[in-house]
């Protein structure tokens, strides 16, 4: 009797998506609203293993209403670089607990790193780019782990290195979900009046999009909405979504100290 033919262990390393894949989801959803876009996505499995990432900054709230609308149990990411603004935790929470997420999950920049490269916490003052990299985005890669696909909370009015941004791209072969990727700011200011969603604590202040306190500042009348992230540095995005790309800054004005480095 003929002995079975030996089965080899083979590793599946093919992506979970591909360009073709997003292009389908693209053209499927091509005019469908955002909620009942993301309803239709996680009931029938579109993602796979999906999470939703969120800054929990000034305009997270309205992506966040969606995602519980379409799935409470939908887990939710949140990069604590341990320089957040303490409003930024607060409103963190108060968001979660108001919309009822069952999975919140934060993540923190690994100690031993922080150790090595930045001792003294002050890499951000001399180095913003190595200081998100190891804060940010390594903390983020790690996050991601295991997921087939993560929604992002980016708009295109946001910046000029956010045009053209459609609903469903792929990244390292994850499908990444953009839901408000053609929302206006008169989209998310609807929203957030129809659906009364608590506003962060700092934007009343000049503060229109919120990251780590040491590099945020007031956004100047007549600026680009993020020209308050990393002033004064040729940077506009942290590392997690695209390569750091220039764009012009107004001259800000010196005595306020908002624009003032926070040592």
């Amino acid at each position: 009797m003929a002995e079975p033919a030996r089965q080899l262990d083979v590793i599946d390393a093919r992506p979970a998506f591909t360009q073709a894949d997003a292009d389908a989801l693209n053209a499927r959803f091509e005019g469908v609203d955002a909620l009942t876009m993301l309803k239709t996505v996680f009931a029938e499995g579109l993602a796979g293993k999906v999470a939703v990432v969120s800054s929990f900054g000034t305009e997270s709230a309205v992506l966040l209403d969606l995602v519980a609308r379409a799935d409470r149990n939908i887990p939710v990411i949140f990069v604590d670089t341990l320089k957040m603004f303490a409003e930024t935790l607060n409103y963190r929470d108060t968001l979660i607990a108001r919309l009822g997420f069952t999975d919140s999950r934060s993540v923190t920049p690994d100690r031993d790193v922080l150790m090595q490269k930045d001792e003294t916490g002050l890499r951000w003052s001399y180095d913003p780019d190595g200081c998100c990299d190891i804060r940010k985005v390594e903390p983020m890669n790690r996050a991601k782990q295991g997921l087939d696909a993560w929604i992002s909370g980016r708009k295109a009015f946001q910046s000029t290195t956010r045009q053209n941004m459609p609903r469903f791209e792929i990244e390292d072969g994850r499908l990444k979900i953009n839901p408000l990727g053609d929302w206006a700011k008169e989209d998310l200011e609807a929203y957030f009046e129809e659906h009364d969603l608590p506003r962060h604590p700092l934007e009343a202040q000049g503060y229109l999009s919120v990251g780590c306190e040491p590099c945020t500042s007031k956004v100047l009348p007549g600026e680009d909405p993020r020209a308050g992230r990393w002033r004064g540095w040729d940077k506009v995005e942290c590392g997690i979504h695209s390569p750091v790309t220039p764009i012009p800054a107004p001259v800000a004005d010196p005595d306020d100290p908002a624009n003032q480095p926070v040592f």
